[in-house]
């Protein structure tokens, strides 16, 4: 069974780990700024880009692209986490020092603030559109939803990125991952809104000042993040890895 490690301050605070936490700065920067943008970009240019099926798709398909394009370029550097959940997830399969995540999370989330500020401004101030479940949703049904669809974020990541056994298939790992994001938020976006990364959803909250239901964008994805790093680690590589505090 992989062990969960807290790490060392020393190594938390080295030069390899300073650069990790810009890169995963930078990385959640461009995604959420795509992400979002892509949203407020469909609102103004139709009546209401959440219930138009087009919109659903444009969305899903910006967040597909922008996701494979921040974890290929942060992967060489910080691993390309781009998300608490998936820090998280890797924390508990020990892949990642509980520490050094922590230090990913906060960079992750500042990163989704500065994009999402950085919206307001550049496009006149319109509005930044924050997660919220639909109508008819209920909190608890947002949970589930969110805890479903990133479970299959993390053991996509796991299983193309993380496990040691990957081989060839971990060149493909952005791909993957950046599709089942965009496959996801086609399934779950009409009802929970398909978040699946809590700083995807804090940076808007954070921008518009709106924080109604963020606490589930937490709850789901940690926990689903969680399950999957805690099944793929201890069903799939048992006694395979150590845990390590700059790959992913």
């Amino acid at each position: 069974m992989p062990g969960i490690a807290f790490g060392r301050i020393d190594d938390s605070f080295s030069v390899g780990s300073l650069k990790a936490y810009l890169a995963e700065f930078i990385s959640t920067l461009l995604f959420v700024f795509a992400g979002v943008g892509s949203a407020i970009a469909y609102n103004k240019l139709t009546a209401d880009a959440a219930l138009d099926p087009a919109g659903l798709v444009a969305v899903a398909v910006c967040h597909g692209f922008g996701l494979f394009v921040a974890v290929a370029v942060g992967a060489n550097i910080s691993g390309g986490h781009v998300n608490p959940a998936v820090t998280f997830g890797l924390a508990l399969g020990g892949q990642i020092t509980i520490l050094t995540g922590l230090f990913y999370i906060i960079a992750q989330l500042l990163g989704s603030i500065v994009a999402c500020l950085l919206l307001k401004v550049v496009t006149g101030g319109l509005a930044v559109p924050i997660h919220n479940v639909a109508a008819g949703v209920g909190a608890l049904e947002g949970v589930v939803m969110e805890i479903i669809i990133t479970f299959a974020l993390v053991y996509t990541v796991y299983a193309t990125a993380a496990d040691p056994k990957k081989g060839s298939l971990g060149t493909i790992a952005p791909i993957a991952i950046g599709f089942i994001v965009g496959a996801n938020i086609l399934a779950a976006g009409p009802f929970s809104g398909g978040s699946m990364n809590p700083a995807r959803s804090f940076g808007p909250a954070v921008a518009s000042g709106d924080f109604t239901n963020n606490w589930i964008y937490w709850a789901g994805p940690l926990v689903g993040g969680g399950l999957a790093g805690l099944t793929y680690s201890n069903v799939f590589m048992q006694n395979e890895h150590a845990p390590i505090s700059s790959d992913f």
